[in-house]
Order: C-alpha cells, then sequence, then structure tokens
C-alpha cells in the first residue's frame, strides 16, 4: 500500500505541494493587500499602524506567520525538487529547440518570475519585517512613517515595481495552474480559471504597484508627517 509519504514525494505529489503552498500564498496577499489599503486612509497612518500593531500582539496572526514562511519555503524547495527532476528526465538537450506552441512565455519562465519574486520577498522583508517585527529597531518612527520614507527612494520603489510586476507574470500562470493540478479544471471550465487567473493577477499588479508610485509621486500619504 502506498504511504501518504510516497505520495507527498511522488510526481503528482510534489506538485499538489506546490499548488497548495501557492493558492495559500495568493490567500496571503489578499490579506496584504487589505492591510495596505489603510494606508490610504487620511488619517495619519492611525488605522495602518494599529492593524500593524495588532498583528505583533496576536499570537493567532504570528501562528499565521510562521505558517507563511514555512509555505514560501516549502514553495520555494518544491520548485526546485520539480525543476531538478525535469532536468534530470532530460538529460540530453534537443538538437533543435522544441516548439512553444500552446505553452505560454508565463508557463516557460515560472523559474525566472518566481526568482524575482523571492529576491522582492528578501528586499521587502528586509525593509520592514526585521526592523519591526524582530530587531524592534525603527529609528523612533511608526511602521506607516517608515513606509512613506522607503515610498520617497526611487531606487527601492523601482525595485518594488519590478518586484510586483514579476508577481504579476508569476501569478498570470500559477493561479490557473494550481487548480489544474488539484483536478478542479477541465475543459468546460479551462477558459474561466484562465480568466479568473488573469483577473487575479492584474488586480494585485494594479493594487500593489499603486503605493509605491502614487507615495513616491506625493499623491498618496499627505497625512503621514516624518
Amino acid at each position: 500500500m502506498t504511504t501518504f509519504k510516497q505520495q507527498l514525494t511522488s510526481s503528482v505529489g510534489k506538485k499538489v505541494v506546490m499548488a497548495a503552498t501557492g493558492l495559500f500564498l495568493c490567500v496571503f496577499l489578499i490579506e496584504h493587500l487589505y492591510g495596505n489599503i489603510l494606508l490610504y486612509f487620511n488619517d495619519g497612518g492611525k488605522a495602518f499602524d494599529e492593524y500593524s500593531h495588532d498583528a505583533v500582539r496576536n499570537i493567532l496572526i504570528r501562528i499565521i506567520e510562521i505558517v507563511l514562511f514555512a509555505a514560501i519555503i516549502i514553495h520555494v524547495v518544491q520548485a526546485l525538487i520539480i525543476t531538478n527532476d525535469n532536468r534530470k528526465a532530460r538529460p540530453i538537450k534537443y538538437a533543435v529547440p522544441t516548439s512553444h506552441e500552446g505553452s505560454s512565455w508565463f508557463s516557460r519562465n515560472m523559474g525566472l518570475t518566481g526568482s524575482v519574486v523571492l529576491f522582492f520577498i528578501v528586499i521587502h522583508l528586509y525593509h520592514y519585517f526585521f526592523p519591526y517585527r524582530i530587531l524592534h529597531n525603527t529609528n523612533g518612527h511608526t511602521i506607516s512613517q517608515m513606509v512613506k520614507i522607503g515610498f520617497q527612494d526611487p531606487v527601492y520603489v523601482a525595485i518594488y515595481v519590478i518586484g510586483v510586476t514579476f508577481l504579476f507574470f508569476h501569478l498570470n500562470h500559477a493561479f490557473r495552474s494550481a487548480f489544474h493540478t488539484l483536478g478542479l479544471n477541465n475543459k468546460k471550465y479551462t477558459p474561466v480559471w484562465q480568466m479568473a487567473g488573469s483577473a487575479f493577477a492584474w488586480i494585485m499588479w494594479i493594487a500593489f504597484a499603486s503605493f509605491p508610485i502614487l507615495f513616491y509621486f506625493g499623491i498618496a500619504g499627505k497625512s503621514i508627517v516624518i
């Protein structure tokens, strides 16, 4: 009898784990976006600061954060394992490149887009999470003030916009691919998942890219005094 461990380490099992963790990270994106939208309140950053402060004190949220980091690590590791397995399955490169007909640029470059997104996550954590949540060293600034200061730096703004752009590329294929892997896809619903995946990717890109752009040009965050 096939054990649960054997199922997880099988080719299909690895893809299922990757799909499940990916969908969990999509849920986190929605929650993270909700928190960020509080920055647009004309209250001097109070709502965002209270939201962030409550997240530090809430044991449930701290547990979810641990699960989140575990999901990111598992997702990345599974991607590396699957990529390596695929490479081993085709040790000899074809003399003539295979046709890409039927596959999109997004699906062919998931490794590239995922790597850029991972780099962006590390930079983002370095700027905000570690100083605020781990080191407790914000130089006397509130978290909303830290965000405004960060978005006044053109280099960081560029990194942020590039990061969420590659997140869009990654989500554009990953969202519908996850449902396909989990067996929640068929010919009838394929167009639906494709549209849902593209819509979700566009919404995440427009929403998250708006923060650095609007803050940098002084359109948002006027009430946050540094």
